[in-house]
């Protein structure tokens, strides 16, 4: 059973971060530098919430507000769902999937080390039951 450790082995452990402080139009324009659909708010050292493109579009866009104006404090998620590196990514699905989030900072502690998207957890999924299928085979073929 694969660990969201596992995840970041492979992804890496880089977070694109921003301020409470800074506008949602700098939030958007770094997120679209990086083709990310997400980043988490620090303050300082303390994750404080994420802001997401699905935020923006329902909080800015279908509200008539500007986003140069706006700062992220005022429309970032607060509520924070974390995992560690030894969470299984069943447990990050299920987050996932019964909080209505599409991401997941990783800490230690309370320190941020990573974040893992939906779309890592279905590929370490697919990758998983890819591997058993592999293994069921070849124990019912004799290794053939």
């Amino acid at each position: 059973m694969k660990s969201v450790g596992d995840i970041l082995r492979v992804k890496g452990r880089n977070v694109s971060t921003i301020s409470p402080g800074a506008t949602v139009f700098e939030a958007l324009t770094h997120m679209a530098g990086r083709y990310i659909g997400a980043l988490v708010v620090l303050d300082g050292e303390t994750i404080v919430g994420i802001i997401s493109e699905r935020d923006y579009a329902r909080k800015v866009i279908l509200q008539g507000k500007s986003s140069r104006e706006i700062p992220v404090r005022e429309i970032m998620t607060s509520v924070m769902h974390t995992v560690r590196t030894d969470s299984t990514i069943e447990l990050c699905m299920s987050l996932m999937t019964d909080k209505h989030v599409r991401h997941l900072p990783v800490v230690e502690g309370k320190r941020l080390i990573g974040i893992v998207s939906i779309g890592d957890v279905v590929k370490a999924l697919l990758d998983d039951k890819e591997t058993m299928i592999k293994d069921l085979k070849n124990y019912i073929t004799g290794g053939r």
